[in-house]
């Protein structure tokens, strides 16, 4: 077991689903896994070992921001030796132009952050996703039929703040959503050579403050749940 995570050796998959949230996470093992088994409840972050299609997957959640994922996604790869980590996460939108439901494949992640500088020592405030697993989750979202845009996105530490503009870093690298973790997952993956993915889904558009209720967030993020989970096992 690492510090954080309290499964054994052996008891996480070599590709781990990663949404934020912990009941999320209980959601997807409950809905899509065979055989799940509760493999770490420390400090009340679930991560979850079953079979999907046969094939072995872990879900666990990351928490939120960067010193969380940064946390839960180092062990992961190190501790447990996990290739592939696919967050699976919401977002909100900067611009009208993205719509409530829509799914994104984080091809950039942009941060003001110094998370990466004094991990790891990357001076980029821009990192891309990391190893195959983007293009497997194209490639599966057009045999699903599903529609997702390739964009870059704001991995921002701040939820709350006083300027309600759009911050400058997402106008310098165009990215029309921000969330809260793809830019440190990514940094973790790059410095150990791993894979990783963002997949997100648009639950807020924040110019018209248009927003997906609480009950129909469970329906709005099935497709994601799915896309990332046929991914998941063609990487394997």
């Amino acid at each position: 077991m690492s510090i954080h995570i309290s499964a054994k050796k052996g008891e996480i998959a070599k590709v781990v689903l990663q949404p934020g949230d912990p009941l999320r996470a209980q959601y997807i093992a409950e809905n899509y896994l065979e055989n799940a088994k509760l493999v770490s409840k420390t400090r009340g972050i679930f991560y979850y070992t079953g079979l999907y299609k046969g094939k072995e997957i872990t879900v666990g959640a990351s928490g939120m921001g960067f010193p969380s994922i940064g946390i839960y996604s180092f062990e992961l790869y190190t501790e447990y030796e996990v290739d592939t980590i696919i967050r699976i996460g919401t977002c909100g939108a900067y611009t009208t132009d993205l719509k409530t439901f829509d799914i994104l494949n984080v091809e950039k992640a942009a941060s003001e952050s110094t998370y990466a500088k004094f991990a790891w020592e990357i001076e980029d405030d821009i990192l891309s996703h990391q190893g195959s697993i983007f293009g497997t989750i194209n490639a599966t979202a057009g045999e699903l039929s599903l529609t997702t845009k390739a964009i870059n996105v704001h991995s921002s530490d701040i939820f709350y703040r006083k300027d309600p503009a759009v911050p400058a870093i997402a106008t310098k690298y165009n990215c029309p959503a921000v969330e809260m973790e793809a830019f440190g997952l990514f940094a973790n993956a790059q410095h150990l050579g791993k894979n990783a993915a963002t997949i997100l889904t648009v639950t807020d558009i924040i110019p018209t403050h248009e927003k997906i209720s609480a009950d129909e967030r469970e329906t709005a993020l099935k497709p994601m749940m799915e896309l990332a989970l046929e991914a998941a096992i063609k990487s394997l």
